[in-house]
């Protein structure tokens, strides 16, 4: 993972929505979509960038491709904010 590429991600608006509505579960394109006024290829290029910054998973079943939410990446860039802001320090004392 790339924190580049994550904060980017997570830069925009719309791909944030996309990641609040895949909390509840797995969605294909059209059902994301579907919960946006844009076209399909401008979904699919949100979606790509989540996948390239491993947010998210892609599976196909069929004929549909489905998102799900990758919370390890969530949770390795919680660690990593929370190691910054102080919150979790591992150093020991002498």
């Amino acid at each position: 993972m790339s924190f580049a590429d994550t904060f980017k991600a997570m830069s925009d608006p719309v791909r944030r929505e996309i990641l609040m509505l895949l909390r509840s579960g797995r969605m294909s394109a059209g059902e994301i979509g579907s919960h946006f006024e844009m076209t399909g290829a401008t979904i699919s290029y949100h979606l790509n960038i989540l996948k390239k910054a491993e947010l998210v998973f892609e599976s196909r079943e069929k004929n549909f491709i489905y998102y799900d939410l990758n919370t390890s990446v969530v949770e390795e860039l919680m660690l990593w904010l929370s190691e910054l802001k102080g919150g979790n320090n591992h150093v020991e004392e002498v």
